[in-house]
């Protein structure tokens, strides 16, 4: 007599229903299935530093991305449209995983870095760019990134300046007034509006 199948023997569900009515798998993501209003409805309401930011409303990854594009355009004035492309979406994946701190990355011991790398190709795939960028476009990125997470530390998240060094690096040098709209958390509705027309500026 065959065994009578229980809910607890049914396949793990690996993929997320989007409010665009896109259903997206986390372990084999399509390129077809992903739209950008999706991922900024998400990256709005994710928030940076497991919400441990200073202000009204949480510092969320939208906003982030927003800061990493503004920093790589002051570090490097001629870069090109897909680059800052690239940069925007740099953490797109977290729309649908979130966003985790690195100590816990490291816990898990690759695995979140797997699924996430998957996805940001797909990502990079629906909006024109390689799988994988070139190596020189990454560090630009990366480099960005560390610039505005200092930021964020010492501004948002409590961070002194040298212990923010040591794990970033150095301050990025953004005006005062750039400073201020970035590094003030916005709502997600603000969040979300201005990172599509980031998108719809730099998508071409």
């Amino acid at each position: 007599m065959t065994a009578k199948k229980t809910a607890r023997d049914a396949p793990s569900r690996a993929w997320q229903r989007m409010l665009s009515g896109r259903r997206l798998d986390l372990l084999d993501p399509s390129p077809l299935d992903i739209e950008i209003a999706d991922i900024a409805h998400g990256l709005a309401r994710v928030a940076r530093w497991n919400g441990q930011t200073i202000g009204a409303h949480i510092f969320s990854v939208a906003q982030h991305t927003l800061l990493v594009e503004t920093v790589l355009r002051h570090e490097m004035p001629r870069a090109d449209q897909r680059m800052r492309l690239a940069a925007l979406l740099h953490d797109a994946p977290e729309y649908v995983i979130g966003d985790m701190i690195s100590p816990f990355k490291a816990v898990l011991d690759g695995h979140y870095k797997a699924v996430e790398k998957r996805l940001l190709g797909a990502i990079h795939i629906r909006f024109g760019l390689p799988a994988e960028l070139p190596e020189e476009i990454t560090l630009a990125i990366k480099a960005a990134d560390r610039g505005a997470a200092y930021l964020e530390a010492t501004e948002l998240a409590g961070f002194g300046e040298s212990e923010a060094k040591r794990l970033f690096g150095k301050d990025p040098g953004l005006s005062d007034s750039v400073r201020r709209d970035y590094l003030t958390p916005w709502t997600a509705a603000r969040a979300e509006k201005q990172f599509l027309e980031r998108f719809g500026a730099v998508f071409a």
